[in-house]
């Protein structure tokens, strides 16, 4: 998408100074509606772009209108993430605590995280970059109340403390990985696992005739299956966890 954001953010001196308003002043502002605007501007154009002054631009005020409600950008890009995490509690497929078991509370947990990572490819990788709320939690469960939930709706289930954990960080770092491959190929800049330009030519492949021959199912998009698998992979190993820590 071709971004349009203005060049030029509105001049709230110049306004001041010809007697007027500044546009802050004629735009209503929170916090909210700041994070929710920043947010719709990383899924067009990637964390890359985004300044205080653009998003200003974007809400037609000026830059620093912006600092009342997030200190700056960094206080911003923790504020999307945050965002994003607490925004799983509004999916109606996600549970807060297991309904009909462990295995459909972390079926709908995945699906829904997997859902956000879709809905929001630009952003996503922030949810893995940022510096978390305290160094033992694991991306992409960045924040406590969720822990917290994933957790507790474990021991509900009858788990151990011990196999509670090893579930937590076996499941995050599933879902961690998994996501950041399949955001990169859908344009997010994940660092060394961004994928090449589009526009770059396709090597050469005369020397690697099985390549060459298995090139169009090597290029195909199962995604969604293997997201499948290795999640039922993964409960079956927690379904062992579960076990060996009952002994």
């Amino acid at each position: 998408m071709v971004d349009d954001t203005p060049d030029e953010p509105a001049d709230a001196d110049a306004e001041i100074v010809a007697g007027r308003e500044p546009p802050s002043a004629r735009v209503p502002l929170d916090r909210d509606l700041i994070v929710a605007e920043a947010v719709t501007f990383l899924d067009e154009v990637g964390p890359g772009g985004l300044t205080m002054r653009r998003l200003g631009a974007r809400l037609n005020v000026e830059a620093m209108s912006l600092y009342r409600y997030v200190p700056g950008k960094e206080d911003l890009l923790d504020a999307i993430v945050e965002h994003l995490i607490t925004g799983l509690y509004s999916d109606p497929e996600v549970l807060a605590e297991p309904r009909d078991g462990w295995q459909d509370f972390l079926q709908r947990l995945a699906h829904g995280v997997r859902r956000m990572a879709l809905r929001h490819v630009k952003a996503f990788p922030l949810v893995a970059s940022r510096p978390p709320e305290a160094p033992w939690l694991r991306p992409p469960l960045r924040s406590v109340d969720w822990v917290e939930s994933f957790l507790a709706g474990l021991l509900a289930e009858g788990f151990t403390d011990e196999a509670a954990v090893a579930a937590y960080r076996g499941f995050t770092s599933f879902l961690l990985g998994h996501l950041l491959l399949e955001v990169s190929t859908h344009g997010a800049d994940v660092g060394p696992l961004d994928v090449v330009e589009d526009t770059t030519p396709d090597p050469s492949l005369e020397d690697f005739p099985t390549v060459q021959r298995l090139s169009g199912e090597l290029s195909e998009d199962h995604a969604g299956e293997e997201f499948e698998i290795a999640l039922e992979q993964l409960l079956e190993r927690i379904t062992a966890l579960k076990v060996e820590h009952q002994d």
